[in-house]
């Protein structure tokens, strides 16, 4: 497998996880989005949508993250991303929706660089911007974790072992801070966030990690 990444993109972070904690042995091509490089080619003749991630696999390209997520899950089903249950797989696909679709899509480096580029919004307001969707969304995502059955007994965000959703939430938490967000008064997520970090996958997934790096 040949996983096309940038070390800061959260959804690429999504399917390093996915594959840290599958195990599954992967080539990583970087693609320097904050330079462009995914509009140019080579790679923009590779992926339709020129977005990343993007995994090759048996001689497939495939892109968009959760779908990435749910198709090495169903190839290689364990450990499993998902539970066994529809209302356990429905549960978790909602709280990682509750990322992947409500906080990410406002938030990413697209929208940010159309701020400032095209809308001439200082760079103060911009953050002030990514803080508040950021925010908003992550209260909304511990109120779903309070609500989950047996909740204060889960030691990640649905369950004792890392699902779909605790994929989208790490990497969230990471931009969280690295934008300065407050964090404060998130218990169950801060928690299952601490959980998935005490893990050596999650540790080789990080940024830090990553071959393109940069500080």
């Amino acid at each position: 497998m040949k996983l096309y990444s940038y070390f800061r993109s959260s959804a690429s972070f999504r399917v390093r996880i996915a594959l840290e904690l599958k195990g599954l042995p992967h080539e990583y091509v970087a693609v320097h989005i904050a330079k462009g490089d995914h509009r140019n080619e080579p790679y923009a003749a590779l992926s339709a949508d020129t977005l990343v991630p993007m995994l090759e696999v048996d001689g497939e390209r495939l892109s968009q993250s959760m779908a990435i997520i749910e198709y090495l899950d169903e190839k290689h089903p364990a450990p499993a991303l998902l539970p066994v249950d529809a209302l356990g797989r429905t549960k978790v696909r909602a709280l990682a929706q509750s990322i992947a679709c409500e906080i990410h899509p406002l938030n990413n480096l697209r929208v940010l660089k159309y701020l400032v580029k095209e809308l001439k919004v200082v760079d103060e307001a911009k953050n002030s911007w990514y803080r508040h969707w950021c925010r908003d969304g992550l209260e909304a995502f511990e109120r779903q974790l309070s609500q989950l059955p047996a909740a204060r007994h889960f030691r990640f965000c649905y369950g004792d072992t890392p699902t779909l959703a605790d994929c989208c939430l790490v990497p969230q938490i990471f931009n969280a801070r690295r934008f300065d967000v407050n964090l404060d008064g998130l218990p169950r997520t801060m928690a299952a966030f601490e959980a998935c970090m005490a893990l050596p996958a999650f540790q080789k997934a990080q940024p830090s990690a990553c071959p393109d790096f940069e500080a």
